[in-house]
């Protein structure tokens, strides 16, 4: 039985609740870059899908490489139109023919595009507003190979040497931003169907002040005028203070919208509550990470998590495992203040049998390495073990990955 490369170390280095600065953002479902996530993410669950339903088991595909084109609109208040449709470009890998089936994979994705488009813009009129074009093509012939089992190994090879990256815990501003994004998307928005989904919320903490900047698509047609335009920025800004307020002891600030100069009527109204109607672009993996956020105080990876198969694709099965495992550590083992874990795979090994998982840790006064190390081994190596959990529910939906 191959022994796992498990690295544990101590780190030192001030922790991020007594750094100075801490930036931490988070783009909303209807932002440009986290609209083509979502809409990755579930072309390679529809694929999954229907690989399965039609083949027994998931062939390969990568479904990250999609871009929105930004359309143009006229918005006005209480209803204006999208004069140029945003363009939706579907590209990528995808198996299409397996054992002489034939698999419509391109109908698959734009239909899982198009429905998952429906689920997060209800506002947006999809048959005459966007464009979904597909040109997905075939997997490299060696990607494709090494996507099958060989008979020396039951679990998948690496399709990459690449690497994921988790931690834990969330710090307090982290911890806030998240919950300002759920606040917005579960409680707010049913009450005021004005704010759009495209909200990016930006945390800037700075010693014991946290500032939220809140950039919120308004939505014309529930807009009367522009005096019902601040009436619902302002309520924004009281109840994102209130919820704040109640995850911190420190000070909070909220600012929203900052770029509105009412006297020349710039504002930020839209027609269907992204700005991807005018002027905003997006790509796959550009925004949050599979943790929901983008920390630039913390190690991060590149990778883009969404829409890369959930078979070997390490850019998606190591970032989540790798965060996975952080907080799994911080729940079990006494004495950690922060965590980093790197997981490094190398092309065409088994995914349970990375090059190395490395764990850094910053532990609370003390405490002794000797005391934590075989507990964090073991989650470690534990998750590693159980690593085909990942596919299973990332598959069923289970999983976010931005």
């Amino acid at each position: 039985m191959m022994i796992r490369n498990i690295s544990v170390e101590g780190l030192d280095q001030i922790p991020i609740e007594r750094q100075r600065i801490e930036l931490v953002e988070r783009k909303c479902l209807g932002h440009p870059d986290s609209l083509t996530d979502g809409i990755a993410e579930s072309i390679s669950r529809a694929l999954s899908a229907a690989y399965l339903e039609e083949c027994g088991t998931v062939l390969h595909h990568n479904t990250d490489q999609g871009e929105i084109v930004a359309g143009e609109s006229r918005p006005k208040f209480g209803g204006g139109i999208i004069a140029r449709p945003i363009y939706v470009l579907l590209s990528g890998r995808a198996t299409k023919m397996f054992n002489g089936v034939d698999i419509p994979a391109d109908t698959i994705a734009i239909e899982a595009a198009r429905k998952y488009l429906r689920s997060v813009l209800p506002t947006l009129n999809l048959e005459r507003d966007i464009v979904v074009d597909c040109r997905m093509g075939t997997g490299s012939t060696d990607l494709r190979d090494i996507f099958k089992s060989r008979d020396d190994c039951s679990l998948p090879r690496a399709n990459d040497t690449s690497f994921g990256v988790g931690h834990a815990p969330f710090s307090e501003t982290e911890s806030i931003v998240k919950g300002v994004s759920a606040y917005l998307d579960e409680t707010l928005r049913p009450k005021y169907p004005a704010i759009g989904q495209d909200v990016k919320i930006m945390g800037l903490r700075d010693g014991n002040t946290i500032t939220l900047t809140l950039a919120v698509a308004m939505v014309d047609r529930y807009c009367s005028g522009l005096s019902e335009y601040i009436e619902i920025k302002d309520i924004v800004q009281e109840r994102i203070e209130e919820v704040a307020r109640k995850l911190t002891s420190r000070k909070v600030n909220v600012a929203v919208n900052t770029g509105d100069d009412y006297d020349r009527a710039s504002i930020y109204l839209t027609v269907s509550g992204t700005s991807a109607e005018m002027g905003d672009d997006g790509s796959v993996g550009r925004g949050n990470r599979c943790n929901g956020l983008i920390t630039p105080n913390r190690p991060m990876s590149m990778e883009a998590t969404s829409g890369k198969n959930p078979i070997n694709h390490i850019g998606k099965i190591y970032n989540l495992l790798a965060t996975e495992l952080a907080q799994e550590c911080v729940a079990k083992v006494e004495g950690i203040e922060e965590i980093y874990i790197r997981l490094l795979s190398q092309i065409g090994n088994p995914i349970d049998h990375p090059h190395v998982a490395s764990a850094q840790v910053l532990l609370k006064p003390g405490v002794g390495m000797k005391s934590v190390t075989p507990e964090i081994e073991s989650i470690i190596d534990a998750g590693l073990e159980n690593i085909t959990s990942i596919t299973e529910r990332v598959i069923r939906g289970e999983l976010a990955t931005f």
